[in-house]
Order: structure tokens, then sequence, then C-alpha cells
């Protein structure tokens, strides 16, 4: 059975994992077909390929990218599978999106040094290297200073919605994301779902808009998820007519997330993979 991990970030966004650590680590899980999509860039890609290559990895890599969306109220991410990186719509696109990362994350070290984190943009910048700034490396970046102890307690004191440190995004809205994956030959996939904390009625409204604005394919399995949002999510997958992904969204190794753990889909869900591999069915550990 060939095992799929279709979602995970190195350091070239907010993950804590180089690219080579990654891929090393995505083969010691035994993992057949693997995608690294960071947030809003592709920098790791070409690095991967050529690892891969240079140790003869067992591994196969589909192409992607995680691209943050504006809808309605809410931050949808739209993961983009089996792209053509050098692909100039998407090109285009991911280079205004880094942009707009920068801008926003200079703001939010603007407002948490207005109210007394001294230093902390240059903290989270040297946490993040040469990736792009998130919150994510604030967050670490505060943790160090011993205001929480976890990524989600500084978000709920500090970084998230109408918190100190909070900064409204300004990303493209799903039909310019999913029009340049298109463009680029690739499968757009609403990323995690039930993470949105939203109701089912507005997870059907946002289902309904991602199909009729072109979109593909759905997460439907993760890590750490319930066997009842699990099988929800695949009955949702069948309403909107979406295929199905499944990835553990890893940034970095935790004893309760790990690359390629607990991946798999319900009965009767049509796999992502299926576009690129003329495959269908169940995957399993």
């Amino acid at each position: 059975m060939i095992k799929y991990d279709l979602h995970s970030h190195t350091t070239h966004s907010d993950g804590q994992l180089t690219v080579e650590q990654l891929l090393l680590r995505a083969v010691e899980k035994n993992i057949d077909v693997f995608a690294i999509t960071d947030h809003d860039t592709t920098a790791a890609i070409k690095p991967a390929h050529a690892y891969i290559q240079s140790q003869a990895l067992p591994l196969k890599l589909i192409n992607g990218v995680e691209i943050s969306t504006k809808w309605e109220s809410f931050e949808i991410h739209i993961v983009a599978l089996n792209v053509d990186i050098d692909e100039p719509t998407l090109a285009d696109l991911l280079t205004i999106q880094q942009q707009k990362r920068a801008d926003r994350a200079i703001e939010i070290g603007r407002r948490l040094e207005k109210n007394g984190f001294d230093g902390i943009y240059q903290q989270a910048q040297e946490l993040a290297q040469d990736a792009q700034i998130t919150r994510a490396h604030y967050a670490r970046a505060l943790i160090a200073r011993g205001v929480a102890t976890t990524i989600p307690g500084v978000f709920k004191k500090y970084l998230g919605r109408a918190k100190t440190g909070y900064v409204p995004s300004d990303w493209c809205d799903m039909q310019t994301a999913i029009a340049a994956i298109h463009a680029a030959g690739g499968v757009a996939v609403i990323a995690h779902p039930g993470r949105y904390q939203m109701s089912n009625k507005w997870l059907r409204k946002l289902l309904s808009q991602f199909k009729a604005a072109g979109g593909d394919a759905m997460e439907v399995a993760q890590p750490q998820q319930a066997p009842s949002e699990r099988q929800f999510l695949g009955e949702l997958s069948r309403e909107y007519d979406l295929l199905c992904s499944q990835g553990s969204d890893f940034h970095f190794p935790t004893s309760w997330l790990e690359l390629g753990k607990n991946l798999y889909l319900p009965k009767d869900c049509r796999g992502v993979w299926q576009t690129w591999e003329g495959q269908t069915g169940d995957t399993h550990e």
C-alpha cells in the first residue's frame, strides 16, 4: 500500500526542519509519496529534488505550496499540489504574497514592541533565518521570553484576533489562488477544513463556493483527528464532488504529531493522487 503525506513545512516557512532533515525523516517514516507545502513559497522544492536525486532517496516528491487566502472573515489555506513552480502566474502571485507577509511581519513587530517587547522583530528574524517571518516565529520568540509555554498559548494572549500583536491579513481571494494553481497545472486543495472554527453551515458554504471557484479537493485525513470528523469530512467530499487529500501538516517533531501518522481516507473517498497517477481507493499506514 502506497503511503502518502501531502502537507508539510520546512525552515523555508514556519517549519523547524531543513529540507534535508525533513526528507530523511519522511524516508525514516516509510513515506512513499511526499509533498512539501511551505507557506506562500516554493523555495524548498528545487533543493528537495536535488537532494533526493543526490542521495537516491526512495521518495517521490510532489511539488507543493500552501497559499493563504481571504474568504468572508476567515483565513483559508489552499494547498497546491503537483504544480509547475516556474509557471509565471503562480510565481507572480507568490511574490505578491511574500511581500504581504513581509509587511505584516514588520507591523506585528511594531505593535509588540510598542507594548514592551523590545527587539522582538529582530528575535523573530533570527529564528526565521533566510525564511519569511511568520506568526509562528513570533510565537517562538515570545515563548523564549517566558510569556507562555506553548504556541497556542501565545496566540491566545498576543497573536490571535483582537490581541496586541494581531495584524489583519490581506491575502488574495480563493478564486485568484485557484486560477494560479490551475495555470501551473496543479490541483487546488482546501487545507484542514475542520480547523477553521466555523459551523457546519458555514463549512458547507465554504466548500460550495470553493467548488464553484474551480477547487478540486479537500483534506480529509490528518493525524490528530476524531474518527467522526474524518468520516464527516469524507461525506462532505462526496457531497461537493471533491477529491480527498491527506497530510500531517508537519512543522516539527512532537509526541502527538508525526509524518505519515494515522493517515488514511474513509471508504469510498477518491484520492487526489489519481489526478497525477490514475489511482483510486483508500490508503492506510
